[in-house]
């Protein structure tokens, strides 16, 4: 059996080695600032180039993001002097706040349309690609095709049919009419990159589930599942790793 020895880095080396960490570290975090900074802009410096590295601060981008606001006469608005200071920046360019925008409105709606229709396109394209993978389905490889060619049409060309289909069945201006409009959307990409997550995973260890008891959806979810998610690569039922080892 052989000796291995440790050697100590050099002062030296440790120096570099943290100069080369840090400067990785600032390339990466230099998008984020830059886009934080943005925010704090005039519009005349955001779209300046060159890009101005000193600017003023001003709060108009975020007082515009949360209020809204409605034209006043001049007479108006000085006989209501600012209060606070998102008063005051609106008040100089002659206008009056009117009430809160519906940013918080807004910002959930996304959120639960891009959840949801993420949720909706694995879930769906999940089986899809197991059963493209797994069994045999007569002109697969024309279905694959098929369902690769819906992403190769400008969504442009079908809005206004897909307009007239929602407003005819209630869903527009509706959570649930957007969810499934991206579902059909993502849904064609889901199924090939889930299909080939599936196909790197051997069938022996699903034979293996199957040896031991378990039905083809249960071997589904508890083998081909785990080691398709890439924070779960390995198998959580052991009995299928027993079978496969013997």
């Amino acid at each position: 059996m052989s000796d291995f020895s440790v050697t100590e880095p050099s002062p030296g080396r440790k120096r570099v080695a943290g100069a080369l960490v840090a400067l990785y570290a600032i390339i990466t975090i230099l998008p984020l600032v830059w886009t934080f900074a943005t925010g704090f802009k005039s519009p005349a410096d955001a779209i300046a180039y060159p890009p101005n590295l000193v600017f003023q601060s001003p709060l108009e981008g975020y007082v515009n993001l949360f209020t809204t606001q409605t034209c006043q006469t001049a007479e108006y608005v000085h006989s209501h002097p600012p209060e606070t200071c998102d008063e005051r920046i609106v008040q100089a360019k002659g206008l009056t706040i009117a009430r809160p925008s519906r940013f918080g409105e807004r910002f959930m709606n996304s959120v639960i349309i891009g959840f949801g229709s993420t949720f909706l396109s694995v879930c769906l394209g999940t089986l899809a690609a197991y059963d493209f993978s797994r069994f045999k389905v007569p002109l697969k490889d024309d279905l694959m095709f098929s369902i690769l060619s819906t992403r190769m049409m400008p969504p442009i060309a079908v809005a206004i049919q897909i307009f007239l289909m929602f407003r005819s069945l209630g869903l527009s201006h509706t959570q649930a009419g957007m969810i499934q409009l991206y579902t059909a959307v993502n849904l064609s990409l889901s199924v090939w990159l889930l299909k080939g997550f599936i196909d790197e995973i051997p069938q022996e260890y699903e034979d293996a589930a199957q040896i031991d008891g378990d039905t083809w959806v249960q071997a589904f979810y508890k083998v081909v599942l785990p080691r398709a998610a890439t924070s779960s690569p390995r198998p959580r039922s052991t009995r299928c790793s027993r079978a496969s080892s013997r």
